[in-house]
């Protein structure tokens, strides 16, 4: 343990756990016993998915490293790749920041690759929403495996809380502190139309869908299969109606998907695709949104608060839970469009959201400050139920 401050290094590889670590790093820097660095890589370093590094620093968030992870290409091998780079980029991170404690949130890959070398080192890891269960892609192994290199826990509800159990890791360690993306809502400025609409550099309908769609890693049917099936039905709803797209992750057939919705942007009128939108544009769009389309994990996390119906489609996102605002379809057209025409003509009011109340990050820092020696949670015993 190093002297004076106590050192957190947290790691982020994308705008959507960004969106969610936001919060817990404001928290962080607002506590004078710990010391702050952040790492950014994946998505964050790539021009073709917004740069988004930019962001992170247009927000006053120093970035002490950049770690390089994507390659070329968007198959499985790119993916695996990148899993290396990752571990051997994180190691030499690790050892010239120093932290005492690495703080993960999530299940990607490039996040992996930070826990394996953070685990190897002898470094605690404290990770965030662990013990959640998504069947319908390869983040699911991630996860649970990120779990179990861990030494502390605050996932995002009791059902999560109880998974984790249920791995073997012990009940003093495992804090369900709610979502930190429900924080975020809840503190969000809010824009007004107009600002909202110079700041993405176009107009916006009266009416408009947010819609994001990501790649299925586990799935039979192939992501652009389904991508494509999602075109066709919005293709056929009411062209004044707009939609705003925000573009798949940097997973497998990623870059096939964001070439397709790319192009349907351009054919269908009122239709708009963004690289990224950050936090801020992010929640505003969803604030304002007649429905949250796709298969984003923000569509059962946040929009439930805004009291904005969800299409969520396929599996993606099966074995998460869900409030009422929540319509799950099949990833075909008709099904799709049904679902997208019941959303349309709902008016969700009170909603209970099922992930917390907006306090998560305070109760992370408040257990993080109980711990006098973090040094001491890399040991850790199997609990057998």
């Amino acid at each position: 343990m190093s002297d004076g401050p106590r050192h957190i290094a947290v790691v982020t590889g994308s705008r959507a756990d960004y969106g969610l670590l936001l919060w817990p790093i404001k928290r962080i820097l607002d506590e004078p016993s710990f010391k702050l660095s952040v790492i950014a890589t994946g998505m964050h370093l790539a021009a073709e998915f917004g740069m988004t590094v930019d962001q992170i620093t247009a927000d006053g968030i120093d970035v002490a490293m950049r770690i390089e992870t994507l390659g070329r290409g968007d198959d499985a091998t790119a993916m695996a790749e990148a899993i290396g780079r990752g571990v051997a980029g994180f190691a030499h991170a690790f050892d010239q920041l120093r932290p005492d404690l690495v703080l993960l949130l999530g299940d990607r890959y490039e996040i992996f690759a930070a826990a394996q070398a953070a685990f190897v080192k002898k470094l605690p890891i404290a990770h965030l929403c662990g013990g959640d269960v998504t069947d319908g892609a390869l983040d699911d192994a991630f996860r649970h495996s990120i779990s179990k290199m861990a030494s502390l826990h605050f996932p995002t509800n009791a059902e999560a809380a109880r998974r984790l159990r249920q791995l073997g890791e012990a009940e003093e360690r495992i804090h369900a502190v709610g979502s930190t993306g429900i924080d975020a809502i809840l503190r969000a400025p809010q824009m007004t139309p107009g600002d909202l609409e110079r700041a993405l550099g176009h107009a916006l309908p009266e009416r408009y869908l947010l819609a994001t769609f990501h790649p299925v890693t586990l799935d039979a049917l192939p992501s652009l299969d389904q991508l494509n099936e999602l075109l066709a039905a919005l293709a056929a709803i009411d062209p004044a109606i707009g939609i705003v797209f925000t573009l798949a992750n940097a997973d497998a057939d990623g870059r096939a998907l964001n070439a397709a919705i790319e192009a349907f942007a351009q054919r269908r009128p009122n239709t708009f695709a963004h690289a990224s939108l950050g936090p801020e544009r992010y929640l505003n769009l969803m604030r304002r949104a007649a429905v949250v389309v796709g298969n984003s994990s923000s569509g059962l996390y946040e929009a439930p608060s805004f009291d904005v119906p969800t299409v969520n489609i396929g599996r993606r996102q099966e074995g998460r839970l869900r409030a009422s605002s929540v319509i799950d379809c099949a990833p075909e057209r008709a099904a799709i469009g049904a679902a997208l025409r019941k959303a349309l003509t709902l008016r969700p009011q009170g909603t209970v959201n099922p992930y917390g109340d907006g306090e998560a990050s305070a109760r992370i820092v408040a257990v993080l400050k109980a711990i006098p020696d973090w040094s001491s949670l890399v040991y850790k015993r199997f609990r057998d139920l």
